[in-house]
């Protein structure tokens, strides 16, 4: 299963002689981390929008595993991770259905006997774990939670069972370091072990350097 952007040209209404993004190709590979660089309004984000089914290209194709993404009913394999966490979620929702919305389970059989125990709700509060995701937390609105705090449950909730690819878009542009390492560890430990394919998109060329098995510049 690949992601591709095939000759992906799209513009805004009005806008057809000076298109955002024209005739722009990309691939990625499951296990693949592509790097995206570019100076600002080049159309990363609307790149990034476009792979994840959020937009229709105005010509060429978004193609995953050769049918178009858009085409996905349910959830989609391919999910995007917002700069701004604040954005993405329900204002009106305490964290805990938010998560429960995208199929994290927070209850079910825990007992010593592992044999026991539910293993879907085993994963998702190991991933929880990982996250640093408090318990207190999920009681919260978002208005109650940094972003720091706020992104952690927009991952958790990308990784949901059946995501094979995930666009992140300077997803810890805004967060301090020990937040920032703290969500690229966990997300790297996941993407290796599913074999997530990853498009992270940033201007800084350190992170690039460390996570991305190539970068290209748009």
């Amino acid at each position: 299963m690949e992601l591709e952007a095939r000759e992906v040209t799209f513009y805004y209404p009005g806008k057809k002689k000076h298109p955002v993004l024209d005739h722009v190709n990309l691939t990625i590979a499951p296990g693949e981390r592509v790097g995206l660089k570019g100076k600002s309004g080049r159309g990363k984000t609307t790149l990034c929008r476009l792979l994840a089914g959020y937009e229709a290209p105005k010509g060429g194709q978004v193609l995953l595993d050769g049918k178009e993404v858009r085409a996905y009913r349910g959830v989609c394999p391919v999910q995007m991770i917002w700069q701004h966490p604040e954005t993405a979620v329900d204002p009106r929702l305490r964290m805990k259905e938010t998560l429960a919305e995208a199929g994290i389970r927070l209850s079910g059989t825990i007992t010593s006997n592992p044999a026991k125990n539910d293993e879907e709700t085993l994963r998702d509060r190991e991933l929880l774990d990982r996250l640093g995701i408090r318990e207190e937390w999920l009681d919260r609105f978002p208005s109650e939670l940094s972003g720091g705090e706020l992104q952690r449950f927009c991952l958790a909730r990308a990784l949901r069972p059946g995501v094979r690819f995930l666009l992140c878009d300077e997803i810890t542009a805004m967060l301090d370091l020990v937040t920032r390492a703290r969500i690229w560890n966990c997300l790297m430990e996941e993407a290796k072990k599913r074999e997530l394919g990853l498009l992270v998109v940033s201007h800084d060329e350190k992170l690039l350097g460390r996570v991305c098995t190539r970068v290209v510049e748009l």
